[in-house]
């Protein structure tokens, strides 16, 4: 049986202590409680030494010339909590550490600069598949399945299928729950006899299909020579190639014309051969017409990932910046690796779509490669950091709350009786559990 590596991440410190808020804003006063979990963690001295420490300023004892040790006599209050304000500062993560006698313990906080401020971490999958197409089980089951592993939104993107998609947000419409079902599906340009290997394009989020479009081909490919007109074409492109060119620049600007995000998916994908000619993959990510790169794309082979992350890196070195996701591009959602190795942790205003998109599409999102123990992250340095933070600190709590509503949604869509009741019960925790841990959410509501 396969078990979600992030699962296994819960430290001590997070069953003993509860420590909020765990993200603060910088330049601002923050009250931080620490609270004990149990009598055995109780705080049961009188006073205790409590220091804070900026992850960036360097080692007090090595450079003591920087802004990098605040020290603070602290003593628990009549409920048994420590509490202190401190105005935290820049974009980084600090300890807090508690000494006295024989006891020690570090917590942490992070600290965020404007722009993060009233975004929250949600995790998603962009890319998945249920048994309409090549998967194995209904959309109803992996929506309930994924959220049991702690994901905040996904879409069903199943080949050639809008359906499936509005079928996993039908079969929960009537039920209060807090995971984020979006429509989507997998896009695929038809193509002529001859070349069988077509483009794949995730559209996530559009409020109409972009399959049913191209249900005729003949007309389709009308379509596509019209559009050929309109672009600047590379010479060296001939036959299929051209085609692909024109045909992947049409379906991402169809996509944003529904509403939704496109995302060009697995460039780097191995089938015997690379999917796509690497000089085809580079003119696309010239012209740019995604809205996304699926830098981490899902199988536990290593080549894939890493060539699509040498690939980003290399286009942000000359200056071609774009947003990315993860996703697992999964085809079955039980017992199986392929459904936990890779996430994206989007940075939007809201769990909902057109939140999510926005914050992909301005690039606050990280891509999360869970395929071995240790996670490894795609992104911008400073979200990178706060991933990492959250990761560790956050989404282990998080992840609790995910798996009971998961749970009762599972027995929901299989008729359980008594499931509707335990999900309006639950419903309102990831809200709650937000506005505990996140400092600007309890200062503008």
């Amino acid at each position: 049986m396969y078990t979600n590596n992030l699962q296994l991440r819960y430290a001590d410190t997070l069953h003993n202590y509860d420590v909020y808020p765990k993200v603060v804003q910088a330049g601002k006063s923050s009250a931080i409680t620490i609270a004990p979990r149990g009598h055995h963690a109780a705080f049961k001295q009188e006073s205790y030494r409590l220091s804070v420490h900026p992850f960036d300023e360097g080692s007090p004892w090595y450079y003591p010339e920087y802004n990098n040790d605040f020290v603070f006599d602290a003593a628990p209050d009549a409920d048994g909590c420590i509490r202190f304000s401190f105005e935290f500062f820049g974009c980084q993560q600090f300890y807090i550490r508690l000494n006295a006698d024989k006891f020690k313990l570090q917590v942490s906080v992070f600290c965020v600069e404007d722009d993060l401020v009233g975004r929250y971490p949600f995790r998603g999958d962009l890319h998945l598949h249920s048994n309409y197409s090549d998967g194995r089980q209904a959309p109803a089951m992996v929506a309930a399945n994924y959220r049991k592993t702690g994901y905040d939104f996904l879409a069903i993107t199943d080949h050639h299928r809008y359906a499936p998609s509005l079928e996993a947000i039908a079969a929960y419409q009537d039920v209060p729950i807090e995971l984020c079902l979006v429509p989507g599906e997998e896009v695929h340009p038809p193509q002529d006899e001859t070349h069988k290997s077509d483009p794949h394009i995730i559209h996530f989020g559009g409020l109409h299909s972009i399959n049913d479009m191209m249900e005729d081909a003949d007309e389709h490919f009308a379509t596509v020579e019209a559009y050929m007109e309109t672009l600047d074409i590379p010479a060296c492109f001939v036959g299929f190639e051209r085609y692909y060119f024109a045909s992947c620049h049409w379906v991402f600007s169809e996509i944003r014309k529904a509403g939704g995000l496109g995302v060009f998916c697995h460039p780097y994908w191995i089938s015997d051969v690379l999917q796509i000619p690497p000089r085809l993959v580079n003119k696309l990510m010239q012209h740019l017409p995604f809205d996304a790169f699926e830098v981490l794309g899902g199988e536990s082979y290593e080549e894939q990932n890493n060539f699509q992350t040498v690939q980003y890196y290399e286009d942000r070195a000359k200056g071609r910046n774009y947003a990315i996701v993860g996703s697992t591009d999964s085809h079955n959602s039980v017992n199986s690796r392929d459904s936990h190795v890779c996430c994206t942790l989007a940075f939007a205003q809201a769990n909902e779509r057109e939140s999510l998109i926005h914050a992909i599409r301005d690039g606050y999102s990280v891509a999360v490669d869970t395929m071995d123990e240790m996670p490894r992250f795609v992104g911008e340095l400073r979200l990178v950091r706060y991933a990492c933070f959250l990761l560790k600190e956050f989404f282990p709590l998080h992840d609790e709350l995910c798996f009971e509503e998961g749970r009762a949604m599972h027995d929901y869509a299989c008729g359980v009786p008594g499931a509707k009741e335990t999900l309006e019960f639950l419903s309102g925790r990831m809200a709650k559990q937000r506005e505990k841990y996140f400092q600007f959410v309890m200062r503008n509501a």
